[in-house]
C-alpha cells in the first residue's frame, strides 16, 4: 500500500492486491461489490483498509465510466456506495472518498485552503470526457476551491508500456495524439498531467506514482486479467480522507 500523510490534515493511500481475505481470481484485497466476489469476504477487506488507514466511514460508487460528480456534503454515519457516479468531493473530515480501479486512474485532489477534497475515477473515457477537468471546476464552484492550491496525485494505473489502443482514430481525440510514444500506445499519466495543468494545477503540485498496473502482479488489472483468461478480477482502491 501507498500512503502519504499531510501532517493531521490528509491522509491518502492506494492499494495493492495483497493482504486481504478474497479467494481467487480476486485474491486477495479486492474492494469491489460489482465483480462477482463474496460480499462478505469485500467487507472484511473493506473494514481492513478502514482500520489501517483510521477512517471511519467510506463514500465510494458504483462506476460507470461517465463525468458525473457526487458532493458529499452530508455527514456519514455508515458506509455510503451512489450509483452512477465517477468523482466524489467532499469538505466533511472523517470520509474517506474511495476509486475503484483494476488499470484506470484514481486522481485525488487536496485543497488545504479550503480543507477539500476529490476522487475520480479517471479511465480512458473519463480523459476523453476531461472528468478532471470537471472535478477541479466544480471544487471551485462549491467549496471556492482555487486550481492552483489544488495538489494532485495520480494513482498506479496502467502505464504507457501497456496502454494500447488500436482503435485510437475513433476512440480518442486528435489532441491526445501529442501522447502517443509509438503505434498505438499513448501515455495517459502525462494526459491527465496535461489536463489538470490546463485547469490551473501547478505541474510541481501534480505527483504521478508512475506505476503500472498491467505490467505488476502486486496489482488487478483488467487488460492482464483478459490476456490471461476471461478478464475477471478484483478491483484495488485508492482512498483520500480530510482528518
Amino acid at each position: 500500500m501507498i500512503i502519504q500523510e499531510a501532517g493531521n490534515t490528509v491522509v491518502i493511500a492506494s492499494t495493492d492486491r495483497h493482504n486481504g481475505v478474497s479467494f481467487p481470481p480476486f485474491h486477495s484485497s479486492n474492494i469491489s461489490y460489482s465483480v462477482g466476489d463474496d460480499p462478505l469476504s469485500v467487507a472484511d477487506n473493506r473494514k481492513s483498509l478502514k482500520k489501517e488507514l483510521s477512517i471511519p466511514y467510506i463514500l465510494s460508487a458504483t462506476q460507470i465510466h461517465g463525468d458525473m460528480i457526487f458532493p458529499g456534503d452530508t455527514p456519514l454515519y455508515d458506509d455510503v456506495e451512489v450509483e452512477g457516479y465517477d468523482a466524489l468531493m467532499t469538505n466533511i473530515p472523517g470520509i474517506g472518498l474511495m476509486i475503484q480501479q483494476a488499470d484506470c486512474q484514481a486522481i485525488t485532489l487536496f485543497d488545504p485552503t479550503h480543507s477539500a477534497i476529490a476522487a475520480i475515477h479517471n479511465g480512458w473515457k473519463g480523459s476523453v470526457l476531461n472528468i478532471t477537468a470537471k472535478t477541479v471546476l466544480a471544487m471551485q464552484e462549491h467549496y471556492g476551491t482555487s486550481p492552483a492550491d489544488l495538489l494532485a496525485y495520480i494513482s498506479p494505473a496502467l502505464g504507457p508500456c501497456c496502454a494500447e489502443f488500436i482503435n485510437h482514430t475513433t476512440e480518442l481525440p486528435p489532441s491526445f495524439l501529442a501522447f502517443q510514444i509509438k503505434k498505438n500506445y499513448f501515455d495517459f499519466w502525462q494526459i491527465s498531467k496535461m489536463q489538470l495543468s490546463a485547469s490551473g494545477l501547478h505541474e510541481h503540485n501534480i505527483e504521478i506514482a508512475g506505476q503500472c498496473t498491467s505490467c505488476s502482479a502486486n496489482y488487478f488489472s483488467y487488460r492482464r486479467a483478459r490476456r490471461n483468461g476471461n478478464g475477471q478480477t478484483g478491483r484495488c482502491a485508492t482512498v483520500i480522507c480530510l482528518r
